[in-house]
């Protein structure tokens, strides 16, 4: 299996490659793509160093079995001819191609089969949040279908990128050295001891694209009519993402009904245990592969609603780590080429 990574220096490119390795993913060659500031940067895996190149239009994935593209949608847009032409599968962590009707958007737990049927050679990775918020979601949708979802999320730093987790700590570093933030670079306000209730740009509704993807992608990805409504908030946590959800089926379905589906799904790691002061946050689902969940419980305000509290790593399960798993489902069923 000949791999490459696009965007190899970034945040989820290197999680990529640590992903990879821990999961022993069958890699025979690997190609390491990235700009023109990064080319040149060696990386080790497997106990072999490798060199980012740069990345440029003509033949350069021609044998390349399956590229992993995490550079922004630009990027992706760009070079997805150049990616495809040959063959290869272009496992996309971007917003490019996610509402594509010709793009399959996969979430292995919840719609693997989506990734048999490509007709531009393009899978899209959803949104982070969705990803984690549906990985949760589809067992309780087996037991009763999900009419309305109502989420509160709280995102970390790192949604942002690498040096967005870096600005945070600088701020931190400047609110206890001098008292006062002056680093306000990637965030449109000072995210130190702070929340900013905006991810990504505002639409016309006044509802942010982050908050419209979640909305969006819910339905593809789960096939369903679900109506979804967001509010996306900016936190102060270095890494791992985490989510208030409230959910109407169309049957009342108990706590119990929904622990148990919980306890089962694939992905899902359930610790709800409130009267002891158990459930999850993000210190500890940061590194983990699975969503952690908890605090279930019924909603006072309608008989049919329950509401969950959800935490995972968005940089593993919300993008590198799903990516992996899609590439690893079409290993497993021969659908690479």
């Amino acid at each position: 299996m000949k791999v490459a990574i696009v965007g190899a220096s970034g945040a989820v490119g290197q999680e990529l490659l640590r992903i990879l390795a821990q999961r022993n993913f069958p890699v025979d060659e690997l190609v390491l793509f990235g700009s023109s500031r990064s080319a040149g940067t060696q990386y080790e895996f497997n106990g072999k160093k490798y060199t980012v190149k740069e990345l440029v239009h003509g033949d350069a994935f021609k044998d390349i079995d399956i590229v992993f593209t995490s550079a922004g949608a630009g990027t992706s847009k760009e070079f997805a001819e150049d990616i495809t032409k040959y063959g290869a599968v272009m496992i996309d962590n971007s917003s490019a191609f996610r509402m594509d009707d010709d793009v399959p958007l996969v979430v292995p737990e919840c719609n693997a089969e989506d990734a048999l049927n490509r007709p531009r050679g393009i899978i899209a990775n959803p949104n982070c949040t969705t990803i984690m918020m549906v990985v949760v979601l589809q067992p309780i949708e087996k037991l009763s279908h999900i009419k309305k979802i109502h989420i509160s999320s709280y995102q970390s730093a790192s949604g942002a990128g690498a040096a967005a987790m870096a600005e945070l700590e600088q701020q931190y570093k400047e609110m206890l050295t001098d008292g006062k933030v002056k680093t306000i670079e990637k965030f449109p306000h000072q995210l130190a001891y702070n929340v900013i209730p905006q991810i990504d740009k505002m639409t016309e509704t006044d509802y942010t694209k982050e908050e419209m993807k979640m909305y969006n992608e819910t339905r593809k990805i789960m096939h369903s009519d679900v109506r979804t409504s967001a509010t996306c908030v900016r936190v102060s946590s270095l890494r791992s993402h985490s989510e208030s959800v409230w959910f109407e089926t169309e049957k009342p379905l108990s706590v119990e009904e929904i622990r148990k589906a919980l306890e089962a799904a694939p992905g899902v790691t359930l610790k709800d245990d409130p009267q002891n002061y158990v459930y999850p946050m993000p210190l500890e689902s940061a590194g983990q592969d699975d969503v952690y969940v908890g605090r279930v419980r019924k909603d006072l305000a309608d008989d049919n609603s329950n509401t969950l509290w959800l935490t995972g790593d968005q940089i593993r399960k919300g993008a590198a780590l799903n990516a992996i798993q899609i590439a690893e489902y079409l290993v497993k069923v021969g659908n690479v080429k």
